[in-house]
Parts: structure tokens; C-alpha cells; sequence
């Protein structure tokens, strides 16, 4: 199996070299029944390369069982990996094969390992160790061919120094460690994924093409995606859904953002990621402000010394000393009155990005 075919088989987009690394690591690795230990932030895709192994490992033609750690309640993790006979507990009204036995001659993709707790922990120790479980309340041992594949979106070695995760368990499961960046580490995959998601939207709602502008383009690539790959799929399909337009633009995509970006123009319209607090935002508002309150004055101080050249101008001249939240609501109400009150372009004057702009907009109560 080549990498493209790969690729195409587990569905994993891009054409970054992280992601070609990646995947040329897979390949090396899928044929073996080694242990593989998955890393990343929440939304990366991990599951999608713990399918790429499958894929491409001798277990192809066996199942893959998903399994994710943290959404079964602690009092019931034991029992799904493992199973149970009738009886052993309250509500044990029949045996139930546990995740293993069902996976025999396939893989197990163990996600969010952080979260299995510890005295579940010790038993899955000796399972990835000598392939023998013991289902809840039997009496004897049973055996299971399963390749485990595991994934954390947690600093696994931090939660060893924590004792909140066994250090033999850690270094069992790192026999290969696989780490997939995040998608502000890898922005050339950017675009490709949305016009995927976009296309895949179109089909599944027999909707007509959508595309996005330039500008929307420029606020993809510039947005850190703290949610990644899913949280770029629902801003895609979200703006989608609400375009009135079929041309997704920077405004449609913005107000669905959970934290502020902003884009700096660079030659070629590459467009480069410049993360700014709040505060520095503000307060680059505020020197602004106070450069156009400074050149007004100066203005006025020059009309003052020849009154000949203006005799029709009543001119008064103070020292008042103006709040910075008033510098503030003035810079804004001066830059949307040079722009025809166009927002968008009287963000871009005083150089902030739009969501702080509207929300100083709201702040203090400017409308038209």
C-alpha cells in the first residue's frame, strides 16, 4: 500500500510534511503488532491514524474497536474491556464479551487513555503483557489476540510525575510514539481540509457549490484552532449553513471564532498569524487615539496663531485632559465617520482586528 492509498483509505487530509512523516511512519510500523502510543491535542485526528494502522496491518481484514476511556463512568470501564458473567454485579443479567475478546485477531484503539483509572490500569498492564484477561466474576483465564493502539490527548509523562498514570504502563505503551500536530503548526493543510469539508457538505445536503474568498481564506490560515481539525469542520459547516451568498467571506467565518486572531500582511499575501492579548490590543487602540487628539490639537494651535487665514473659524483652544475610554470611543467614532461608517474598514484604519472592534462597538453603545 503506497502513502496515497493510504491516505485516501483512512481518510486523512493534507499534504504537509508533517503529515507525509507521519504517515511514511505508519506504513514501517502498521505490519508489526507493536505497541503504538498516539499524541496530540483534542481534535487532531487520531483516531483516523489509529485506522490508517489498522489499514495497513495484517489485521485489515479483521475488526477495529473503537474505545474512548473517558466517556464510560469509572464503575463500568472494567467490565466493557474486560466482560462479565452473569451474576457478578448488580444488573449482570447475562455474560457480555468485553472489548478484548471482541477484538480477537483485530485492534483495540484505546482513546483518551489518560482517563482509564489506576486500578484498571494494573489489569490492562498484564493483558498488553501476557494477552491474558479475566473477565468480572469468572473463574478462569481467557486469551485474546489483540494489538492495542492507544491515544492521549494529555502529557502522558506529566501525569506519570502527577501518579496519576502508571510509569510501567507509560513505557509499555511508547514502544512507538506517533505525535500529530496541531493544526496551527501545519497551516498548508488548512485550506485543503475546508474546501474538503465544504465539498462534503455540498453532497450530503444537495446543496450548490460554496466557495470561500480570498479574505476567507486569510482568516482560516490566520486562526490558531485551539479545537483543530473538528472545530475547523463546524466553523466550515456552520458558515455554510448560514451563507445567504454561496461565497463564504472573513465575516462569515470570524463570529463562530473562540479566540481573537490577527492577520499581518506580508509580501505575496502570505497570510502570517500575530497573536495579541486583549490588553495589547487596547492599548494600541489607545495610542491611536491619543496621535489623532495630538494632531488635532496642533491643527487647531495653527489656525489659533493666524486668525487672518481663517476669519470665518471660531477657534478654541483647551488643555482639557480627556478619560482614555473617551480617547478611546473617539478614535472609533472618527475612523467610521472617514470610512462611511464601513466597520470593517474602520477596524482595518485603526488596526485591530473585527471582533475587538465590534466589541468596543457594543462597549460603548455606538450605532447608526
Amino acid at each position: 500500500m503506497t502513502r496515497e492509498e493510504l491516505q485516501k483509505a483512512s481518510g486523512i487530509i493534507g499534504r504537509s510534511k508533517a503529515i507525509k512523516d507521519l504517515l511514511d511512519v505508519v506504513l514501517q510500523v502498521a505490519p508489526t503488532d507493536v505497541t503504538v502510543l498516539i499524541q496530540g491535542e483534542s481534535g487532531v485526528g487520531k483516531e483516523l491514524f489509529a485506522k490508517a494502522i489498522h489499514l495497513a496491518s495484517k489485521r485489515a481484514d479483521k475488526q477495529l474497536i473503537s474505545v474512548n476511556c473517558g466517556a464510560i463512568p469509572e464503575g463500568l470501564l472494567e467490565s466493557e474491556l474486560f466482560g462479565h458473567v452473569k451474576g457478578s454485579f448488580t444488573n449482570a443479567y447475562s455474560d457480555r464479551k468485553g472489548y478484548f475478546e471482541i477484538a480477537d485477531g483485530g485492534t483495540l484503539f484505546l482513546d483518551e487513555i489518560a482517563e482509564m483509572p489506576i486500578t484498571t490500569q494494573v489489569k490492562f498492564l498484564r493483558v498488553l503483557e501476557t494477552k491474558e484477561f479475566m473477565p468480572i466474576g469468572a473463574e478462569k483465564v481467557k486469551r485474546a489476540d489483540v494489538r492495542i493502539i492507544a491515544a492521549a490527548n494529555k502529557d502522558l509523562e506529566k501525569e506519570v510525575k502527577a501518579k496519576r498514570f502508571r510509569s510501567d504502563l507509560y513505557f509499555r505503551l511508547k514502544a512507538v510514539m506517533l505525535y500529530i500536530p496541531p493544526l496551527r503548526e501545519r497551516r498548508e493543510d488548512i485550506i485543503l481540509l475546508a474546501e474538503t469539508f465544504l465539498r462534503d457538505f455540498s453532497r450530503r445536503n444537495n446543496a450548490k457549490e460554496i466557495i470561500i474568498d480570498h479574505s476567507g481564506f486569510n482568516a482560516l490560515v490566520s486562526y490558531d484552532w485551539p479545537g483543530n481539525v473538528r472545530e475547523l469542520k463546524n466553523v466550515v459547516e456552520t458558515a455554510a449553513t448560514l451563507s445567504k451568498t454561496g461565497i463564504l467571506t472573513a465575516e462569515d467565518f470570524e463570529p463562530h471564532f473562540t479566540q481573537e486572531s490577527v492577520t499581518v500582511e506580508q509580501p505575496q499575501n502570505l497570510p502570517v498569524h500575530l497573536k495579541r492579548q486583549s490588553n495589547d490590543l487596547d492599548r494600541e487602540l489607545i495610542y491611536r487615539a491619543l496621535i489623532e487628539i495630538k494632531k488635532d490639537l496642533n491643527e487647531l494651535k495653527a489656525i489659533a496663531k493666524n486668525p487672518a487665514q481663517n476669519s470665518n473659524a471660531t477657534v478654541e483652544v483647551t488643555s482639557e485632559i480627556l478619560p482614555l475610554k473617551e480617547l478611546e470611543r473617539r478614535a472609533i467614532k472618527n475612523a467610521l465617520q472617514q470610512t462611511q461608517w464601513n466597520k470593517r474598514k474602520a477596524a482595518k484604519l485603526l488596526g485591530i482586528n473585527e471582533r475587538t472592534f465590534y466589541r468596543k462597538l457594543k462597549e460603548y453603545g455606538i450605532v447608526k
